[in-house]
């Protein structure tokens, strides 16, 4: 196995080749790491799972009997690995307004359809449908969903109890507060302020993160309880056999396919929903959406058959588990069988929590529903209206109405943006230009027509329709201005960007020019398009350089300005160094789907890192040192470490690399090392600076030579490409002889990773430390480390090399 070198594992890059960690030891690993992150989830699932059945006035019971199922069963079969499911507080609302309705027994009844119609949705393999929902309304429901929660649970800490519809919890309110119970309000609200705290608490003082805040809240409120001999309600779980479902009678078929839809739906969008935020928090297999579908669904049969709440995927459990170090499913799977055995070890215990601590742990998530990031961001896309009918419809009708008010107002605001366009005049090169930006529609017909109509006779006019949608009547409009203009001793010239309904330019007539490519393409178009594109009959093209920036500051800088702005007011601050080669055909922010501040980028023919004049002894041993320095490329090193404090360093190889292919070249040739030389009289021709910077890839070379070359992982490469993969390892390996990498690495705030780009498939490759290969970023790795149990946990926002 050739030396590898990642930041998970910085002693990788020891003289001697680590040795492959054995199955056992891995096995072994990940059984002490899920033992661990098992527990941390079990002591967060019996307050939440309590506090949840409270909320929806089911059975306590209930809530441990769907912890049980969703850590044991769905943990077992599911799609997600990390994800653990069990009570949600998005199914909260819904079970609430079934069980005054129905009853217990029929709800459970109506959990086993829901759970046989997730089923039958996973098998038909479309799970990923749900997720085309927008995220407005998808932010919208939850945050009705906890609005509702807490407005109900306000009752409860009041020592009341809640009515089934939000608006009657609020009205009440003022009567609750003119009859409070104080003993279970101090409750309730030491509860509350202890899980406000904590967070705060947990960052200050390192000592407190190994506790969940939940545990902590509830425990602590009944001690006090207890200790004090406060009278107030308790849990109460009965000792009698498990409650069966029941067949309905008396009630209408169509509310009960309701009522079972309803469950289906919300329980597998927030599942879905959960499985991929999960997913960026780890690097380990990704989320199969179907198969996680059908295991909640089967989760559900069994929950609802023996007497437990609904299930599905929860994010605080899940991102619980995974801090804790969760490795595989197995973490789910023991934290079912812990909650299964405190429950009925321990059940005197649980029934001295008090009631008004659930209501206040449950009110607090129902609050954290409410999600600021979350509509700042819907915000910030222009999104809100949509949010706003979401989150009023649930709180005021129910969950799937408010879903459907919210796509009602997404459907209305489509249908502004696609009449919405912008007309501008302006005058250039001798002729008038009437730019028009936006969806060209019946809808934008009158307000064009006027502008063109007031354009003086006899002018050249060049009317750009820089647009994403033309119609019938905007054709038909701007064909029949452009004749009569013509007509009247007018010469017009049209310029679209634009792949209309018809596949032909806007008019299709004489002085009229199409200009590709289309809207999707155009801000990665190459310079030929800019150069044609601001051709003029009987002028000279502009040079394409200076056509494209005219390009940018026409349509691009206007909408990139305010983010510039802030860019200048607040400096740079970017997540990473990416080191690439010098080809044209490379493109880092496209290949990353980054933008500007997030990449503190150096380019250079090979993607090479010159060794430390100095290098650390385990670092780059047998590189060249000062006779190969190179002061650019350590200079922007330590300037993103020291300075930008980058957490991470990506060096990203490429296929048809040159200079790979001039150093295997050479190579075969077995000409002379090319050493440094003085430019005077160089025997090498007219790029003694090109040889003497491949000299860098002397490394290299020895390395492809004396250990077997990486591979991709779906497929073979022939020799240069392996030279490639080769060089990205030995450029990782060069890293670490840079003092201030190597420290960075071992304190655990850098990491490093390799990246292979190939251009025929425009496919991206991430090193694998664990099988030695490079393997496709949109699938499964088999590994991520070679010391798993030293690795560091995943950032979120380091997953642009992930995806």
């Amino acid at each position: 196995m050739p030396r590898t070198t990642t930041p998970r594992d910085p002693a990788a890059a020891d003289a001697s080749p680590p040795k492959p960690p054995s199955a056992s030891t891995d096995r072994r690993t990940a059984l002490r790491r899920d033992l661990g992150a098992s527990l941390v989830v079990f002591l967060i699932a019996i307050p939440l799972s309590l506090g949840i059945a409270l909320a929806a006035g089911a059975p306590l019971i209930s809530g441990i009997i769907g912890a049980v199922v969703g850590g044991i069963v769905i943990g077992f079969l599911g799609g997600a690995p990390l994800q653990i499911s069990g009570p949600a507080a998005g199914l909260t609302v819904v079970v609430a307004g079934l069980i005054p309705t129905y009853g217990w027994r029929v709800t459970c009844a109506i959990t086993v359809a829901a759970g046989f119609l997730q089923v039958a949705l996973g098998l038909a393999r479309v799970a990923r449908a749900a997720l085309a929902l927008s995220p407005a309304i998808v932010h919208g429901m939850l945050a009705g969903i906890g609005i509702t929660i807490a407005v109900a649970q306000l009752h409860v800490v009041l020592g009341g109890s809640p009515q089934s519809k939000a608006f009657d919890n609020l009205r009440e309110l003022p009567g609750q507060f003119a009859d409070l119970s104080a003993a279970e309000l101090g409750i309730g609200v030491l509860t509350v302020a202890v899980l406000t705290v904590w967070p705060w608490a947990a960052k200050r003082f390192s000592g407190l993160r190994s506790l969940p805040g939940p545990l902590v809240a509830i425990t602590l409120a009944t001690v006090v309880a207890v200790g004090s001999g406060l009278d107030v309600a308790r849990v109460d779980l009965p000792g009698a056999a498990l409650t069966l479902p029941t067949l309905p009678t008396g009630f209408g078929w169509a509310g009960l396919a309701t009522a079972v839809v309803t469950v289906a739906v919300v329980g597998g969008v927030e599942s879905l929903l959960s499985a991929v935020a999960t997913d960026r928090l780890h690097h380990g297999p990704r989320a199969n959406l179907d198969r996680e579908l059908t295991a909640q669904g089967v989760g559900n049969i069994v929950s609802g058959m023996v007497g437990g709440f609904p299930v599905s995927g929860g994010a605080i459990r899940s991102t619980a588990s995974i801090r804790a170090g969760a490795a595989t499913r197995t973490a789910s799977i023991m934290h079912g069988v812990w909650v299964l055995l405190f429950a009925g070890l321990l059940g005197a215990l649980v029934e001295s929590i008090p009631l008004a601590a659930l209501a206040g742990l449950v009110m607090v998530v129902g609050m954290q529903m409410v999600n600021r990031a979350h509509i700042r961001h819907v915000h910030r896309h222009r999104e809100f209206p949509a949010y706003v009918a979401t989150v009023g419809g649930v709180v005021a009708a129910g969950v799937l109405q408010g879903v459907a008010l919210g796509v009602a107002a997404a459907v209305v605001m489509a249908l502004v943006r696609l009449s919405r366009s912008t007309v501008r005049i302006h005058e250039r090169d001798g002729a008038l230009h009437v730019e028009v930006h936006g969806s060209l529609t019946f809808l934008s017909v009158p307000r064009l027509s006027r502008v063109l109509d007031k354009l003086p006779p006899g002018e050249h006019v060049v009317l750009d329709l820089t647009v994403d949608y033309l119609d019938q009547a905007a054709f038909e409009a701007v064909h029949t201005w452009r004749n009569g203009y013509v007509a009247r001793g007018g010469q017009v010239e049209i310029e679209e960007i634009h792949d209309d309904h018809y596949g032909r330019a806007a008019d299709g007539q004489p002085g009229s020019r199409r200009v590709g490519p289309t809207p999707s393409a155009r801000w990665f178009a190459p310079w030929w398009h800019w150069q044609r594109l601001h051709t003029r009959k009987g002028r000279p093209p502009a040079h394409p350089l200076v056509a494209g920036a005219r390009e940018f500051q026409m349509r691009t800088a206007p909408l990139v300005q305010p983010f510039f702005a802030r860019l200048a007011l607040e400096g740079q601050n970017p997540a990473q160094l990416f080191i690439t080669c010098a080809d044209s055909r490379v493109v880092p922010n496209l290949i990353t789907a980054s933008g500007p501040g997030d990449l503190f980028t150096v380019r250079n023919v090979g993607n090479f890192v010159p060794p430390h004049p100095h290098p650390h002894p385990h670092g780059n041993a047998g590189a060249p040192t000062a006779s190969g320095a190179d002061d650019s490329v350590g200079a922007a090193i330590e300037y993103a470490v020291s300075i930008l404090g980058v957490r991470s360093i990506t060096v990203c190889g490429h296929s048809g690399c040159g200079a790979m292919q001039a150093l295997l070249a050479g190579a075969e040739e077995d000409k002379p090392d090319p050493g440094p030389a003085s430019d005077a009289d160089d025997p090498r021709g007219p790029t003694p600076h090109l040889h003497r910077w491949l000299a860098h890839g002397r490394t290299t070379l020895d390395r492809f030579a004396e250990q077997p070359a990486p591979e991709l992982a779906d497929r073979v490469l022939p020799r240069v490409e392996r030279l490639c993969l080769t060089n990205v390892l030995q450029q990782l390996d060069n890293l670490l002889g840079h003092p201030v990498v190597r420290r960075a690495v071992e304190a655990g705030q850098l990491r490093l990773f390799g990246l292979y780009f190939d251009l025929a498939t425009a496919k991206m490759y991430v090193y694998d430390a664990v099988t030695g290969h490079f393997a496709p970023v949109d699938t499964p790795a088999e590994g991520t480390a070679p010391n798993a149990d030293t690795a560091t946990p995943p950032d979120p926002e380091l997953e642009v090399v992930r995806a």
